[in-house]
């Protein structure tokens, strides 16, 4: 056999070992946990409504941030959209949702440093804690932070 049937051969082998890590993640508690709540908060009028709210209240925000605490309306602005996502925080739903994405990011994120340990102790595994829930432009939880 020639090296590069051999390459060929294992590379298969670990694409089809992937697929089935990849069923086994999409079999897991984490992942129904996320899909539910992920569905609820989907189909929660309210929730879609203050959602919608904050992406507008955030966009003017995101005007006014360009200046800065010298723009006069910079402090209203960011208020506002503070406001709307402590209402946000406020709805059971939202908050099971987030629980939900941390717990599938931290065993994401575990899988992940199992597999770069097994090939090298040097290999680093990016964390996205700083940036769970997708951020306030995305719709989804925000750290409040965006001043």
């Amino acid at each position: 056999m020639a090296v590069m049937e051999a390459a060929t051969l294992d590379m298969s082998a670990v694409l089809l070992q992937a697929y089935e890590v990849a069923d086994m993640i999409n079999r897991s508690a984490e992942v129904a946990d996320y899909l539910y709540w992920k569905q609820k908060v989907e189909s929660d009028p309210e929730v879609q409504s203050l959602v919608k709210l904050f992406a507008k209240k955030k966009e003017l925000f995101e005007e006014t941030q360009r200046f800065g605490h010298y723009h006069p309306n910079y402090h209203e602005a960011l208020e506002q959209v503070k406001a709307v996502q402590d209402e946000l925080d406020r709805i059971e739903a939202v908050n099971r949702f987030k629980q939900a994405e941390e717990a599938l990011d931290d065993l994401l994120y575990t899988i992940s440093g199992m597999i770069a340990g097994s090939v090298s102790d040097s290999i680093k595994v990016p964390s996205n804690k700083l940036i769970t829930g997708g951020g306030c432009s995305s719709g989804g939880s925000c750290s409040g932070n965006c001043g």
